[in-house]
């Protein structure tokens, strides 16, 4: 089954791009358009979507608020966030809003589809070590206040558990982690599964997030 994709920006002339790109994959489908963030929403009651790549500068509802309506929904789709500079702050909100990645909006069409096909399979798009150099330059100055609840989760992972939930933060691949606590890779895996069940988070990237809002992982690459 085709990959629905739903393409959200306000310039038409960068959705046409993206959609003749898609167009030629036989496993993706472009079945909606939005101008803004609230036509998205509203399309999504209608029309069945697996990934939504959604700008963030746009009228009435801007990407970002966008997003945190979209993944609040039961069964939602997968956001892609398009930003136009790396490391931009909007990016840093579309991640704590549920998205599952971020991209630049000039990015290489095999990195597109790429990156499209990651998500849908479960998967961040954003590394995160890329989530910690935003989370660095951004956190200081956007305080969650929802630190409180999140630390009463984390004391629900095991001791190996947070062993690896710290290590995920700090940018480490599963390969990585696997390595440094002489775990079998599926090991670590499974451990991503239960933290992000015991968390209900969406991906690593919301490891990250999370890591630092509770204090686990300080700017500048410590832990708490």
């Amino acid at each position: 089954m085709a990959i629905r994709v739903m393409l959200v920006d306000d310039q038409v002339l960068l959705r046409t791009g993206f959609r003749m790109v898609l167009a030629a994959q036989p496993d993706m489908e472009v079945v909606a358009e939005a101008g803004d963030g609230a036509e998205a929403i509203e399309n999504l009651r209608s029309t069945a979507v697996d990934v939504v790549l959604m700008d963030v500068r746009m009228p009435r509802l801007d990407g970002v608020e966008a997003t945190r309506r979209i993944c609040a929904q039961p069964d939602a789709p997968k956001v892609l966030i398009l930003t136009t500079f790396d490391l931009d702050e909007y990016a840093f909100s579309g991640l704590k809003a549920g998205a599952s990645g971020f991209m630049l909006k000039d990015v290489p069409p095999g990195e597109l589809l790429a990156a499209i096909r990651s998500v849908h399979s479960g998967d961040a798009v954003v590394a995160p070590s890329t989530t910690r150099r935003l989370l660095d330059r951004f956190s200081p100055l956007l305080p969650s206040g929802t630190a409180e609840p999140q630390h009463k989760d984390v004391a629900k992972l095991t001791e190996r558990e947070r062993e690896v939930m710290l290590l995920v933060a700090q940018g480490l691949s599963n390969g990585e982690i696997a390595g440094r606590l002489v775990l079998s890779e599926a090991t670590v895996k499974t451990h991503v599964g239960r933290i992000l069940t015991k968390l209900g988070l969406r991906d690593r990237v919301q490891v990250v997030v999370l890591a630092y809002e509770t204090g686990l992982v300080r700017a500048g690459g410590g832990t708490g």
